[in-house]
């Protein structure tokens, strides 16, 4: 592909030199036409309101004056033409110069190699800009296909284990080891149910990303979510004996948010069920809820394992685990935080994550726009 980009420079370096040679013959030409038929009529009329000279004086005069504008003029726009030849090409061969990067950098990305980048060129702004908007997209191009093959790389990973375990315990019971007794085909259908799981939590990542999350907004009463969450995890938190401690700001009680009631749920589950992973037994979670500005604020802090300070930036990326404490084995598709940071934004919010360091517990917060207050 590299090979067609010098033919492109040269004719983009013909074009440029062909459209100035017209410009400049058109103008001489225009020129030409101009001093032609208005030249000499002025000077005629100089000479008539001379007065004195003969008839044979004042045609002579005219000649002369049509002679010499004429051979100045053409000396003149010869010289012009030259000039400006000389000129177009000097600037059309830096011009082509400095596009011969870029074009050759597009074919480096073209053939995958998204490391191209254009220096500057020095050509303008215009062309910087260029050049920066290049960089820019190669930039972004080569973060995406990193997180794709990332992402494809932790998929297979995820999958394995549940594909390996149901290939295994098959296989088993088609020879017979194995009987396919009520443990046995518990132990599958939550195998399936795990790759099922991973599958629609990948497709509900895909999709919010792209812009096409469905949703159903209506204004909600924030209090009201937080308790349903709450309850929910209740029994879970009781089983770990990890407290659950709830606190809503006087502020809170009557805030009211425009979202998907489904979708903020599942923030706030998925937060929950991730503090509980990390939270040792006789732990403790708070939920906080306050109002600060226009936007109402969800805590979920824990006591549990903490973030290393190099991990934070990463935690809601697809897949991203820190280390042993939350590994496959604490459940979980790996996604989940995931989840809770593309849902928060499509609902125009933002979430954050902090953490003191490792165990020494983390904290996840949640900012939503406020409804508009209706009137009465």
């Amino acid at each position: 592909m590299s090979r067609a980009w010098p033919t492109i420079t040269r004719g983009l370096r013909t074009r440029l030199l062909f459209s100035i040679a017209v410009v400049v013959i058109i103008g001489g030409a225009t020129a030409w036409f101009v001093v032609v038929g208005v030249g000499p009529a002025i000077f005629h009329d100089h000479m008539v309101h001379l007065g004195g000279a003969s008839e044979s004086a004042t045609l002579h005069a005219e000649q002369a004056f049509r002679t010499a504008s004429a051979l100045s003029l053409a000396l003149a726009l010869a010289a012009a033409l030259l000039t400006s030849v000389a000129v177009s090409f000097l600037l059309t061969r830096r011009i082509t110069r400095s596009l011969a990067p870029v074009t050759e950098a597009a074919g480096r990305v073209a053939d995958g190699d998204y490391s191209a980048r254009v220096p500057p060129v020095g050509m303008g702004a215009e062309f910087d800009d260029l050049a920066t908007a290049f960089n820019t997209m190669a930039g972004d191009l080569g973060r995406v296909e990193a997180s794709r093959s990332r992402l494809l790389g932790d998929l297979a990973h995820e999958m394995r284990t549940p594909v390996a375990t149901l290939g295994a315990y098959l296989e088993a019971i088609s020879d017979g080891f194995e009987h396919a007794d009520a443990p046995t085909l518990a132990m599958l259908r939550d195998q399936v149910a795990r790759l099922s799981r991973l599958g629609e939590d990948i497709a509900l990542v895909t999709t919010a990303e792209e812009g096409r999350l469905t949703m159903r907004r209506t204004t909600l009463s924030v209090t009201q979510i937080v308790a349903s969450a709450t309850a929910q995890a209740a029994g879970r938190y009781t089983t770990r004996g990890v407290d659950l401690v709830v606190r809503v700001a006087p502020a809170a009680v009557s805030a009211r948010v425009d979202a998907d009631r489904d979708r903020i749920a599942q923030v706030l589950t998925n937060l929950l069920d991730n503090a509980l992973r990390h939270t040792a037994a006789d732990g403790r979670v708070d939920v906080m809820v306050d109002v600060v500005g226009e936007a109402v604020r969800l805590v979920v802090a824990d006591d549990g394992d903490g973030i290393a300070r190099e991990h934070l930036p990463y935690v809601f990326d697809r897949f991203y685990r820190i280390d042993s404490a939350r590994d496959r084995g604490h459940g979980g598709s790996g996604i989940g935080l995931a989840i809770a940071k593309v849902v928060t934004e499509a609902h125009g919010g933002t979430i954050t994550a902090h953490s003191d360091g490792l165990r020494r517990g983390a904290v996840f917060t949640v900012a939503l726009p406020l409804a508009p207050a209706t009137g009465t």
